[in-house]
């Protein structure tokens, strides 16, 4: 019905992150000499995020617009029409969209400390 819109929302909300945190990056680097910026940015590694969200969002979208509860005339969603299934509505985006983010949350942890791994690893062996 609606599940989409959850990591829709926290794509947008990544996105916001992503740009302020590349905006951070850019003052940052311009301190800091060539040799000392060795790690990836946080701005790319919420953009890997924001990829996964809207991978999912899509993913989700095109679920519901094979089952035809997305139309593309107003309201566009299917359980819009009357109040009952609005209560349905909100309860998936609950279950079905919170833990669609959740899966994804994980996974990207999961990237990030393997990354985090390797670039010690890099350092170590840079080091020696």
């Amino acid at each position: 019905m609606a599940c989409f819109l959850v990591p829709t929302a926290g794509a947008v909300a990544a996105g916001v992150a992503s740009k302020v945190a590349k905006k951070n990056e850019k003052q940052d680097n311009k301190e800091k000499s060539s040799e000392q910026i060795q790690a990836i940015p946080v701005s790319r590694k919420l953009s890997w995020l924001v990829k996964m969200l809207l991978g999912g969002a899509v993913l989700l979208a095109f679920e519901h617009v094979w089952h035809g509860e997305v139309v593309p005339f107003f309201p566009f969603l299917t359980a819009m029409e009357d109040s009952a299934s609005m209560a349905d509505m909100f309860h998936e985006m609950a279950t079905v969209g919170v833990t669609m983010t959740g899966i994804i949350l994980v996974v990207w942890i999961g990237m990030l400390a393997v990354v985090s791994a390797m670039e010690k690893k890099l350092l170590k062996a840079k080091a020696n």
